[in-house]
């Protein structure tokens, strides 16, 4: 660990802050402003749609200004949009709120590119540990994130209008340690010349479309179970605080094997990680179908987290191995693309499901992309194995 990656650490545990309390507040605010039940997680569907649309705009910002200038552009979306969506509260104009969220996708789009940025800061024997520890990073989020939503929601007269405000200053902060990072000297690419492959070229290597399917498999998965537990515990009759205490303990979860995940897959390979996370999605889903007690929704998410964990950070560090450095902001791109649109839809259809149909049938319903994700892992693996 260097200074560098430590103040990026920070900045993705301030990133982590924002998504936690925009998934434990914009269902709920979702709820009470729509016109319809089944649209409460259009807020955070709009967020997630935002970040896929951004993607685009956000690898030509890279390559033009490097990292630190784009992620300040992020950073400074995330102070204003979180400001709109205070105001759309306060208004309580649902579809202000949605736009609110759509811009704050920005944001996302940025932040995810964070991971990506920490192979940057270190040696090259050295990635798959910074990627992990700036992974890590999130443990801020775990613990900030769902209890600034708890603090927050009554600072002013409209419930939850202060946390947008007080998410505004979070962003502000990062704002402040990104300017201190260091990242490697950027070349801004000669107009009308991208260098290295074409995107085609890269995107059909199986390495490659497993990195891809499987970040977004994994995070949609994840996105889906959890942007629906607020509003399932609210249904089970367990308060708001209990949520905040579940979903913290999720992303404790996400976060916290970051110290040791880079260090495994050196050891044992990414592969077998990433299976591993797999098996851990799978009793998260065994767990959540037993009974709808605070603890199982606990254990559940927390399991959760942790498979999510295996399977991104391996996905990560596979994606590194499948294009060159000039190849980057097009490749990174491709990826976060496709992860921004699983979560679109994965986000969607939690709220439908779990207003329509129920927390059980959600849960039944993502074994599809947790065994199409041991699939890819499987199909990788021989294709390995033959080359």
């Amino acid at each position: 660990m260097n200074r560098n990656l430590w103040l990026l650490a920070l900045c993705q545990g301030l990133f982590l802050t924002n998504n936690v309390a925009f998934i434990a507040i914009n269902g709920l605010v979702g709820f009470s402003l729509a016109p319809f039940g089944w649209m409460a997680t259009l807020p955070v569907m709009a967020y997630v749609v935002g970040g896929a649309l951004s993607t685009p705009l956000v690898a030509r910002t890279q390559s033009r200004y490097g990292r630190r200038i784009s992620f300040q552009l992020g950073l400074a979306v995330a102070c204003a949009s979180a400001c709109l969506s205070a105001w759309a509260v306060l208004d309580k104009n649902f579809w202000a709120l949605v736009a609110a969220t759509v811009v704050a996708g920005y944001y996302s789009a940025n932040g995810q590119l964070y991971r990506f940025a920490a192979a940057e800061l270190v040696p090259a024997p050295q990635r798959e540990r910074a990627v992990s520890m700036v992974l890590a990073g999130g443990l801020i989020g775990a613990i900030a994130g769902p209890n600034l939503a708890a603090r927050s929601r009554t600072l002013l007269d409209v419930p939850f209008a202060g946390a947008y405000v007080v998410l505004a200053g979070v962003a502000l902060l990062a704002m402040l340690l990104m300017a201190f990072i260091r990242f490697p000297t950027h070349v801004a690419a000669a107009s009308g010349q991208s260098g290295g492959r074409p995107l085609s070229v890269i995107m059909r290597q199986p390495v490659f479309i497993v990195a891809c399917a499987s970040a977004a498999l994994g995070y949609g998965v994840m996105n889906l179970l959890m942007a629906a537990t607020p509003l399932a515990m609210q249904q089970c009759g367990l308060s708001f605080d209990d949520a905040a205490f579940v979903l913290e303990w999720h992303v404790i979860g996400m976060f916290a094997p970051g110290f040791f995940t880079g260090g495994w897959i050196k050891r044992f390979g990414t592969l077998p990680v990433m299976g591993v996370g797999v098996v851990l999605n799978l009793a998260c889903i065994a767990i959540a179908l037993s009974g709808v007690e605070l603890h199982q929704f606990t254990i559940a998410l927390f399991l959760l987290g942790v498979g999510w964990n295996f399977i991104f950070t391996g996905s990560t560090t596979l994606a590194l191995g499948a294009y060159q450095p000039e190849e980057k902001d097009r490749a990174q791109a491709a990826i976060n693309f496709c992860v921004f649109a699983v979560l679109a839809i994965s986000s969607f259809a939690s709220g439908v499901l779990v207003t329509t149909q129920g927390w059980a049938l959600l849960n039944w319903g993502s074994l599809v992309p947790v065994v199409l994700t041991a699939v890819a892992l499987v199909w990788l693996a021989g294709k390995l194995q033959t080359s």
